[in-house]
């Protein structure tokens, strides 16, 4: 996963990585919002969520203390952070300002 992984985050497009549980309820409240982010924005962003329990390694690699951690990457550059849940408008507009 860690090599495909470093693919992934390398691209050109923003890619919003959520690291999520199945066991952890604001991951599930976070995942229909998720969908809508992606429908709005389309091919203007990558969504990969990465469960925690299965990919322990890349958790510990990006510092993952809590779920769900939603970071952004562009070009291999974290370009925001944060824990919790965002509603559908703060994350479109979050992915907007790092798009150039």
């Amino acid at each position: 996963m860690k090599s495909n992984f470093n693919e992934i985050i390398n691209s050109e497009t923003p890619v919003l990585v959520d690291f999520f549980a199945d066991w952890c309820g604001p991951c599930k409240m976070l995942a229909p919002i998720l969908k809508q982010v992606k429908d709005e924005l389309g091919d203007g962003v990558k969504i990969v969520k990465i469960d925690v329990d299965k990919n322990q390694p890349l958790a510990a690699q990006f510092q993952v203390r809590g779920v769900p951690t939603m970071i952004l990457f562009k070009n291999g550059k974290q370009l925001w952070r944060q824990s919790g849940v965002l509603q559908k408008n703060d994350l479109v507009n979050i992915i907007n300002q790092h798009k150039n």
